[in-house]
Formats: C-alpha cells, sequence, structure tokens
C-alpha cells in the first residue's frame, strides 16, 4: 500500500509538504516542490485516507439527498442536475429514496447525519417528520427543494406553483374553454396544495364556479393519471380540458383519453406541471409548466456549500415556471422540439 512517506521519498520532500500539498496547506510551498509531490502523487497512485483526513479537516466532502421517488423522471432529472454541479464543487453525492415511505425517509436521514455528510438536501415525502428533532440536534446544514417545511431548520428552495397553475389554466381559458378539471397529486404535499389554489383562482377570477369542476386526487405517477382520466372524462359532462398537476400524470390521462376515443386536444385540451423530457415525445407533445430544474439544482448545490462555507442559513428562495405552448392545448406542436432524455 502506498504511504504518504513513499510520496515524499519519491519527490525529495518531508511528509510535512505532502500534508501541505494535500489540504491546500501554507501558501509557502514553493511551486516547483509542489509540483513535484503532485507528479509523484500521480506516478505511485496514491490516495489519502478519507477517515483520517475527515477526521482532521471536519469535512467528509460529502452531501446526502433524498428524494421521494426516483423513479418519478422530474426527481431523477433533477437528482442528476445536483449530482452534476456537486461533483463540480468537489462533492459526493450520496442518494437515498424514499419511496414515499416515511419510515425509509427518515432511515436514510438518520443514516446520511450518522456518516457525518457536510450537507442534505432534502425532497421530503409525505407524512410526519421523524427526523426532524435529529436534523435540529445535528447541526448539519440542509436545504429543502420542492417542500414547503416551516418547522425545519433548513433554506428552502422553491417554484412558484400556484403561479404556474393560475397561468397554465389562464393559457386554457384563452383557448376557449370553460369547463376545465383537475388531475391532482397527493393531497398533503405542498406542490398540489399550490397548484389546485392557482388552479382554483384562475377559474374564479374567470367568473367560473371551481367547486362545478372535476377534481381527483391521487399520486403522482401515470397509473393513477390514467384512473384519474378515465374517472373524469367517462362523465356524461365531461369537461372540454383538463389541467394535470404533473407530466407524469398527463401521460396516463392520455392514455385513458385514447382508450375512450376521444382526442388531445381536439375533445379534451391538456396542460400540465413540470417539464420533464417525456413530455416533449407524446403526440400531441404536452403543453406544461417547466420547473427550472437546471436552477433548482445548481442553487440547491451552491447554498448548500455557502451553509457549509459557514454561511447563515434560513433563506427562502422562490424560482418561477415556465409554460412550454405544444400541441396537447391546441397550440401549433413544434416539429423536432425535442428534449434530451
Amino acid at each position: 500500500m502506498v504511504t504518504r512517506r513513499d510520496v515524499a521519498r519519491l519527490a525529495g520532500t518531508s511528509d510535512a509538504v505532502v500534508s501541505y500539498v494535500l489540504n491546500n496547506g501554507p501558501r509557502n510551498v514553493a511551486p516547483h516542490t509542489r509540483e513535484r509531490v503532485l507528479r509523484a502523487i500521480e506516478e505511485l497512485g496514491y490516495r489519502p485516507n478519507a477517515v483520517a483526513r475527515s477526521l482532521r479537516t471536519n469535512r467528509t466532502h460529502t452531501i446526502g439527498l433524498v428524494v421521494p421517488d426516483n423513479a418519478n423522471p422530474f426527481f431523477a432529472e433533477l437528482a442528476r442536475e445536483i449530482e452534476d454541479v456537486a461533483f463540480e464543487h468537489g462533492l459526493t453525492l450520496l442518494l437515498g429514496n424514499a419511496m414515499d415511505d416515511e419510515d425509509r425517509e427518515a432511515t436514510y436521514v438518520r443514516t446520511l447525519i450518522d456518516r457525518q455528510v457536510d450537507g442534505l438536501i432534502l425532497i421530503p415525502a409525505h407524512g410526519p417528520r421523524a427526523w426532524r428533532s435529529q436534523l435540529a440536534a445535528s447541526g448539519v446544514p440542509c436545504i429543502v427543494l420542492d417542500r414547503k417545511l416551516d418547522d425545519i431548520p433548513a433554506s428552502h428552495l422553491l417554484v412558484d406553483n400556484e403561479g404556474g397553475a393560475h397561468e397554465a389554466t389562464g393559457h386554457l381559458l384563452a383557448h376557449g374553454h370553460r369547463r376545465i378539471g383537475c388531475v391532482a397529486g397527493p393531497k398533503d404535499i405542498h406542490p398540489t396544495v399550490d397548484r389546485v389554489a392557482g388552479w382554483s383562482r384562475a377559474l374564479t377570477e374567470a367568473g367560473l364556479d371551481p367547486a362545478a369542476m372535476p377534481l381527483v386526487h391521487g399520486p403522482f405517477g401515470r397509473r393513477q393519471g390514467y384512473l384519474s382520466g378515465r374517472q373524469i372524462l367517462s362523465r356524461e359532462a365531461r369537461p372540454t380540458a383538463l389541467f394535470v398537476t404533473s407530466d407524469e400524470q398527463a401521460i396516463g390521462v392520455m392514455r385513458a383519453a385514447a382508450e375512450l376515443g376521444l382526442s388531445v386536444p381536439g375533445d379534451v385540451a391538456l396542460c400540465s406541471f413540470d417539464g420533464i423530457a417525456a413530455s416533449s415525445y407524446t403526440v400531441p407533445a404536452l403543453t406544461t409548466m417547466r420547473q427550472p430544474i437546471e436552477e433548482l439544482g445548481r442553487g440547491a448545490v451552491e447554498l448548500l456549500a455557502a451553509q457549509i462555507g459557514e454561511s447563515s442559513g434560513g433563506e427562502r428562495v422562490v424560482l418561477p415556471a415556465t409554460l412550454i405552448r405544444r400541441g396537447s392545448c391546441g397550440c401549433p406542436d413544434p416539429v423536432g422540439g425535442l428534449d434530451d432524455a
């Protein structure tokens, strides 16, 4: 096993100088000496002991990310962005998939804290926060994404879900629709609450009664979108348009419409939320409120890195969603406008 002493011997210097180079220590290490040490490290394939190094620096250069369900393309795309930006910052990402289970989520949070990650990025599932007290006691910097958790000692990075849903519903209204139903996510998470509120507010402002429109809640996912779509579109007085609170659900709704012999957008227009890559591959392509995944990922890592660097936390940043007009609402379907999948 190659040791630090072996590196020092090959570089013609001392163990202490090798340590200074590895830890970006005193600037009085001469450039040519530093270069000899780096060449020796590369030639010998020396790898510092990460555990010992973390004890000296009180840093592990790892961060944890816990997502509700990494099978959901939105969370998968967001996790990839977070990992890319973390890598740019010299941080290794450890990922936990809660699978929408509060006990599993709590286990991941506790395990990541016990592994002494430098910080956490959390997208909590719904349910009680069994890990709140341990997170507060640990002092580990934390960023909460896509959720409002006022009882968590963390900075928040959010998307304007209500404003986005209001704009999406307004777009359907502008196409002349007056019976606009809603296929919604779980009732107990803030993105759903806010998106339903935006849908409701747009209808009210147009002089329509949201209570008279069909509203069905269920998990974010294609199967639930399919089931909710069949439930709503099988009605005799079915709506002429639907606002769907996630692209995954909207893909399921499109399958339900096809099975019922309904065309999109001719019989039912659709507008959804998230802007995942798959939304550009449906036929017609989905009109959607695109969440700024790159900004969310980069913002989360950079906020966390600032807190790890002893900046104070507690910030709350809200980013806008962007309306992407495509064929499912009745707008022209762009030719070749495919996102990277």
